[in-house]
């Protein structure tokens, strides 16, 4: 695992978490430092277990890579995921960044800049690269905001698949995909929390993935256990057993809808009724 001041020697526990109750949904553990190869993976385990055609994948910056977001497009999973901004160290600079070279669709060039015969391999993506003459550089009166001392012309690499991160970007910048990323945090941060500080677990005990990949499910169920019992109580779960048992769930799952509901507007007027002895306690 790549960490700020060094490099520490682990597996890499990746789960996925229901926003509306906080179950852990999928798990799974690697061996990468690293997380840009787990979305794909980990959106097609929870779209198995959430059959809801609505769902959307939130993942933090870690997880963003361009062709695992088009795997999951190309699968019909919606994720918002941020991407790392670059770049800084030219605008500091005073140099032309990437984006304000615009892309012309038509002619198929970037600000005047035309396309060369040339294209790369580039982390699995194919690339096609841009640039003009040098002579035309040579003669461009702002040359210096956007070249090097050297560098003699631009040179500007594009994804084939470019224009679906376009519109993947569009959509991350709407009202509605930002406040679903401000609940993310909440969502998938606080089970490693009570994990870590309740259930008492840190680290794992075993070595070797499949070893290691038994005891974070079994880790994972134990959490899954406990947020069952904390939203139904005993009654219901022993009744839950016996409907599962007799392979009939209909009833169940009303009765279990019906009493998180009560439960939930039971705690919002608990809640009030506090703030508001609180409110007139400090205005008494």
């Amino acid at each position: 695992m790549t960490k700020p001041a060094h490099n520490l020697m682990a597996y890499n526990s990746q789960i996925c978490v229901d926003a509306k109750f906080k179950f852990i949904v999928a798990t799974d553990v690697t061996s990468q430092g690293t997380d840009k190869q787990e979305l794909h993976h980990m959106a097609m385990q929870t779209k198995e277990v959430i059959t809801n055609p609505d769902l959307v994948v939130l993942a933090d910056k870690g997880y963003y890579s361009a062709t695992e977001i088009k795997k999951c497009v190309d699968d019909g999973i919606r994720t918002l995921v941020p991407y790392a901004q670059t770049g800084q160290q030219q605008k500091n600079a005073g140099k032309f960044t990437k984006d304000k070279f615009v892309y012309n669709t038509e002619k198929d060039n970037n600000q005047e800049i035309p396309k060369s015969i040339s294209s790369n391999v580039r982390n699995g993506r194919l690339m096609f690269i841009y640039r003009p003459k040098i002579s035309t550089c040579t003669a461009c009166p702002i040359k210096d905001k956007c070249l090097g001392k050297t560098t003699r012309y631009k040179q500007i690499q594009r994804w084939a698949e470019q224009e679906l991160l376009d519109k993947y970007y569009q959509d991350l910048e709407t009202p509605e995909s930002k406040a679903l990323m401000k609940k993310r945090g909440s969502i998938v941060e606080h089970p490693f929390g009570t994990i870590k500080r309740s259930l008492g677990w840190d680290h794992f005990l075993v070595r070797s993935k499949k070893k290691v990949a038994g005891e974070n499910a079994l880790i994972m169920f134990t959490y899954n256990f406990k947020r069952l019992l904390n939203l139904i109580g005993i009654a219901l779960f022993k009744k839950l057993m016996i409907a599962i048992k007799d392979g009939d769930l209909s009833k169940i799952r009303e009765e279990i809808a019906l009493y998180i509901a009560s439960f939930r507007l039971k705690m919002a007027i608990f809640l009030l009724n506090i703030f508001m002895v609180q409110f007139s306690k400090k205005f008494a």
